[in-house]
């Protein structure tokens, strides 16, 4: 499972709030389609790094994909600065997706960028460092 995936099951979590019913919300969300590729649409970081998740939502024109792609921006962004490795794994994935599920729900004026972050710091693991010579 790369990036996309693991985004692709936050942004699946987080549009659960928005088109489910509050029973169906507790379900685990798992990723849908195909998001093996490079993101469809970027966006500038400063500007996804300092939206809400409502910010980011109605930035992305109220649309699942585009808004799994600033999800994506955003964890490959974390990943990056922090050397930390994303697990290749479903149920990374799935406990990922339920964190921001969980997040985004409790706060929608929070920013989506620590929401994220948070996640990307829970499933992946510290790249391992070379010693100097």
């Amino acid at each position: 499972m790369n990036v996309r995936t693991l985004a692709a099951t936050s942004i699946l979590a987080l549009a659960s709030l928005t088109f489910l019913p509050a029973a169906h919300a507790q379900d685990n969300i798992a990723p849908s389609g195909d998001h093996s590729t490079a993101p469809q649409k970027t966006f500038p970081i400063d500007q996804i790094v300092t939206a809400s998740v409502h910010d980011a939502w109605v930035l992305s024109g109220k649309s699942e994909d585009t808004f799994f792609d600033i999800v994506q921006q955003l964890a490959t962004l974390s990943a990056s600065k922090r050397g930390i490795t994303l697990p290749e794994s479903a149920a990374a994935g799935r406990r990922m997706g339920n964190y921001i599920k969980t997040q985004a729900k409790a706060d929608h004026d929070q920013l989506l960028y620590s929401i994220v972050d948070r996640a990307v710091r829970m499933v992946g693991t510290k790249a391992p460092t070379v010693a100097a010579k």
